[in-house]
Formats: structure tokens, C-alpha cells, sequence
């Protein structure tokens, strides 16, 4: 019953660590190419096939081998350093798709100096 339990777990591990690869591999799709030179951080190519065999990995292997890990870490690495970059340098904040103010906006509207 234990042993049941714990592969269910990895399991579900498993499948967590899959979509976490495969939506990081989207999100660095749909970013632009100049986005990736002007956060001076490594190539959109290089960004799609280290996420893609990080994808990759982590479907066809089980959570407990060597490589998945490796797929894991540059995943980590992808979302803390370089997405926080790339949406700095392209705009895109928490505020977005309505980020288009003037610098003089506040948080609850433009700030007339009153």
C-alpha cells in the first residue's frame, strides 16, 4: 500500500514536471527573437531545443533518473532568470495589456502634480 502510494506520487510528480517543461517551452516560443539579444541572455534557439529535450526528457523518463533533473534545473533557470528578463526589456509587466501609460501614471491614474 505504501509502495502504491509513492509511485502514485511520482506519478503525478512526473506529470507536474511535464507541464511545467512544456509551458516554459511555449512562453519562450512566443517571446520575439530581439527580446533574447536585448536581455543579453542566450539565443531563442537555444532557449526552444534546451526546453524541447527538457519536454522531452521528462515524458519519455521517470522522475527518479539523472536527466529529468537536469530538465528540471533548466526550466528553474529559464523561469528566474531569463523570462523576468525578457518581459522587462518587451514590456510586458504585471500590468501588460493595459501598460501603455504615460511614466507620470500611478497605480490608480495619471499623477497631475495636485
Amino acid at each position: 500500500m505504501l509502495v502504491q502510494g509513492f509511485n502514485n506520487l511520482l506519478y503525478w510528480v512526473s506529470w507536474g514536471l511535464l507541464l511545467f517543461s512544456l509551458f516554459a517551452f511555449i512562453d519562450a516560443a512566443i517571446r520575439r527573437e530581439d527580446a533574447y539579444r536585448a536581455a543579453d541572455k542566450q539565443t531563442k534557439p537555444f532557449w526552444l531545443i534546451i526546453l524541447g529535450i527538457a519536454a522531452a526528457v521528462n515524458f519519455f523518463m521517470g522522475i527518479l533518473d539523472f536527466l529529468p533533473i537536469i530538465g528540471l534545473i533548466a526550466t528553474i533557470v529559464y523561469f528566474v532568470d531569463v523570462r523576468p528578463a525578457l518581459r522587462q526589456v518587451s514590456g510586458g509587466g504585471r500590468n501588460w495589456p493595459r501598460g501603455r501609460g504615460s511614466s507620470s501614471d500611478g497605480p490608480y491614474g495619471p499623477f497631475n502634480g495636485r
